[in-house]
C-alpha cells in the first residue's frame, strides 16, 4: 500500500519498535459494514522469526475487535517466499477464502479471512 494511502481516514497505521529500531508495521484499513482488511504487515528481517509480526497481528485483531469488526481480510502472496506469512495467519485462524474487494483470483495472489 502506497505510503500516502496509509494516510488515509479509513487506514490506520501501527509501527511496533524495540527501543530505536523499527521491528514491525501494519495498518488496518476499514471496508465499512464490520468488516476489517489487514495491510502493510512486515516484520524488520531482524525480528523475522522472533515474534514482531505475531506480535503485530495480535495487535490489529484486537484493535478490530475493539472497533466492533466482525470479519477480517487480507491479501498475501501465494508463491514460496510468503510461506512464512501463511504459517503465521494460520496459526492465528486464518483461512483461504475467495478474492474480495478489487482482488481478483490469479496465481501471486492468496486472499484469508477470519470470523472475530
Amino acid at each position: 500500500m502506497p505510503a500516502e494511502r496509509l494516510r488515509a481516514s479509513d487506514v490506520t497505521f501501527y509501527s511496533a519498535w524495540d527501543g530505536n529500531e523499527l521491528a514491525a508495521v501494519g495498518a488496518l484499513k476499514d471496508l465499512g459494514d464490520g468488516h476489517g482488511e489487514l495491510k502493510s504487515m512486515r516484520a524488520a528481517p531482524a525480528y523475522r522469526g522472533k515474534g514482531a509480526g505475531r506480535a503485530m497481528l495480535d495487535h490489529l485483531i484486537a484493535e478490530a475487535k475493539a472497533r466492533g469488526m466482525t470479519w477480517l481480510g487480507l491479501e498475501t502472496g501465494r508463491p514460496a517466499p510468503f510461506a512464512d506469512a501463511h504459517r503465521l495467519y494460520a496459526a492465528n485462524g486464518f483461512a483461504e477464502c475467495a478474492p474480495f474487494g478489487d482482488y481478483v483470483s490469479d496465481e501471486f495472489s492468496l486472499c484469508m479471512e477470519k470470523r472475530l
